[in-house]
């Protein structure tokens, strides 16, 4: 097949998944109709080394993993974290939540290599799926490095409908309270959920014609070079990811002013950078035989089940302490399952179909939006990535 035409057929797919799930409003998640079409052409007529015939072979999505995660860090502002403490304390609790019935109730039922592999996919995204399917295919594990990737594909259908039925439950309460005089409209819940820029001050004398893109990759490569030699050199005392090291020099990299915030979609590289990897992701499916995935199918809704039923409990209990509503705090532990943008994309869904009034919609949105977003930011961003480093040093 030649190289155009495997690029051509891939970015077509992902154009399909987009597709659909607009019009489904994220109903129907991308990921899932990329995966399904993927799979179909591997039993039909797609060469076994598609993606790498069409330029993503393993050393490019490493590459992109180093630079994409580094970059993430740059996302995180300490202030913002400080305002949503709350939050940060249900979605980990919910994560938690995940953890333990996973391995108490989970071990009942599947090995602990099965479980190894399901909790960090299941609580994050992309990169921690990614993480736990190349680990898995490099111990040998092979159904295990397709089930990390199907449990990513698949957590999406659990966890949009039961966030939609439990953030209308706090709409329609918060709707009731604003409208008898009870609640008050927030800050702008945009302005109050996003993360203040840092500016470059190591570079803050330089003119800004000189901060091209080039420098821009430059100092974000550097960044992922310094945490890779890092791993590097505490090997002998301790193992800690690159990866994870990635997340945290990114994070100082940004408070000392060496980088800027979402610098790589700044160099403009970030959206090819998500095409290539979530290509390299799809890829682990070629080795997915249709008795395969009816193999898995058992593990993989007896792990998502399980692992809400952890996530309800657990973050039930911490909302009853920090005093958030049972409905709230299960929709924030729930952004684990799918992050940015989809609770961004269900938030507004529920609040348009609850009322058409603008200070309304202001009001909720300022309750509702802030926490929802720094949930899933919590979760598929930082702790998903500091478990995928971890476990997958057990496989």
């Amino acid at each position: 097949m030649p190289q155009m035409l495997a690029f051509a057929i891939l970015a077509g797919i992902l154009f399909i998944g987009d597709f659909i799930a607009v019009r489904t409003k994220a109903w129907i998640p991308s990921i899932f109709v990329c995966a399904v079409l993927i799979l179909f052409g591997y039993w039909t007529f797609f060469p076994e080394d598609i993606v790498a015939i069409a330029g993503v072979p393993p050393a490019v999505a490493t590459l992109l993993i180093y630079l994409l995660i580094t970059n993430m860090g740059t996302m995180l502002s300490i202030q913002q974290l400080k305002q949503q403490w709350k939050t940060i304390l249900i979605s980990i609790s919910g994560i938690v939540g995940i953890i333990v019935f996973l391995f108490t109730i989970g071990l009942l039922l599947f090995d602990v290599k099965t479980v190894l592999v399901a909790i960090p996919p299941l609580v994050g995204g992309i990169v921690s799926a990614l993480i736990m399917s190349e680990g898995a295919a490099e111990a040998g594990l092979v159904t295990l490095s397709v089930f990390a990737v199907v449990i990513y594909v698949m957590q999406g259908f659990a966890g949009y409908p039961l966030t939609s039925i439990v953030l209308k439950k706090e709409g329609k309460m918060l709707l009731q309270k604003y409208r008898s005089g009870e609640l008050e409209l927030k800050d702008s819940p945009v302005e109050g959920a996003s993360l203040p820029s840092t500016e470059l001050k190591m570079f803050n004398k330089m003119p800004e014609k000189y901060n091209t893109e080039y420098f821009k990759f430059f100092r974000l490569a550097f960044v992922g070079f310094l945490a890779y030699g890092a791993s590097t050199l505490l090997a002998p005392i301790i193992t800690i990811s690159p990866y994870v090291l990635c997340l945290l020099f990114g994070i100082i990299a940004t408070s000392v002013g060496f980088l800027e915030r979402n610098v790589l979609q700044k160099a403009n590289g970030f959206g090819f950078a998500m095409l290539a990897l979530i290509l390299f992701i799809l890829d682990g499916l070629k080795k997915a035989t249709p008795a395969m995935m009816s193999e898995i199918l058992y593990p993989l809704v007896g792990c998502i089940v399980v692992g809400i039923i952890g996530m309800y409990i657990f973050s039930f209990f911490i909302g009853k302490v920090l005093k958030v509503s049972k409905e709230m705090a299960f929709a924030v532990s729930l952004t684990a399952l799918y992050g940015f943008p989809a609770d961004y994309i269900i938030t507004n869904e529920v609040v348009n179909a609850l009322t058409d009034d603008e200070k309304e919609r202001e009001a909720l949105l300022s309750h509702m939006l802030p926490p929802m977003l720094v949930g899933g930011f919590i979760s598929v961003t930082i702790v998903s990535v500091i478990l995928a480093g971890i476990f997958v040093g057990f496989l």
